[in-house]
């Protein structure tokens, strides 16, 4: 079967629904905040770009401790950018996925050891179907603790990979994030078929069950 982009899927879904042209305004990053605000008290947040962030969303949706998942774009220098100029390569900016959590039932270190498991670290620019620096794979993280854990995570995984090619996910300090248009979120959830035929054709969970030599299992009490 022939692999049908990111890009093609998303555009057929636009010319149904329409865009939303509500966004977050984003500022410049400052203790741990993002552009669509800080934490809940209680709660932090996490921001991972995997590839399509459709397929990011779903995945964390599985652990539990996480509260929320907005897909959205981050490592631009554009403000606001659309679906479109993203996908165009013209903006910078990363698909991405910001994740609230809370942090009493999952750690950010269980949420980075599962992040690995659900990507190929593997590929520059691209993820699967998917190619270019929208889909690159990155950690983007909010202040000194988070970035010591993901190099500490990253540093393990060097050491205990099960394939040869050398890691080039990112570790980027989180500038602005900015929420993607309304039909993006939780598409797997509004357009389930689509959803499983664009995931299957794409080949990302066969890909990474190559890689990894497994499906990744979600973080929980018994893991």
């Amino acid at each position: 079967m022939k692999a049908v982009s990111h890009w093609a899927v998303g555009a057929l879904v636009a010319l149904g629904v329409g865009v939303a042209t509500a966004l977050a305004v984003g500022s410049p990053l400052a203790q741990g905040t993002t552009a669509t605000g800080p934490a809940p008290a209680g709660l932090a947040k996490a921001t991972f770009a995997g590839g399509c962030f459709w397929c990011v969303e779903s995945d964390f949706d599985k652990v539990p401790g996480v509260v929320s998942t907005t897909s959205g774009y981050i490592g631009g220098k554009v403000a606001n950018p659309s679906y479109e100029q993203v996908s165009a390569k013209s903006t910078g900016h990363a698909e991405a996925v910001e994740i609230v959590y809370d942090p009493k039932r999952v750690s950010y270190e269980q949420l980075l050891e599962y992040f690995w498991r659900t990507i190929d670290p593997t590929t520059k620019d691209r993820q699967f179907c998917d190619v270019g620096s929208p889909y690159r794979t990155a950690i983007f993280v909010m202040d000194a603790k988070q970035l010591a854990a993901a190099k500490a995570s990253l540093a393990s995984l060097e050491k205990s990979k099960p394939f040869k090619e050398p890691v080039v996910t990112e570790i980027a300090l989180a500038g602005p994030f900015y929420a993607a248009e309304d039909y993006h979120q939780d598409y797997y959830k509004k357009n389930p078929l689509r959803y499983k035929y664009y995931r299957t054709a794409c080949g990302r969970d066969a890909s990474i069950q190559q890689l990894w030599g497994s499906l990744p299992v979600p973080p929980g009490p018994s893991n």
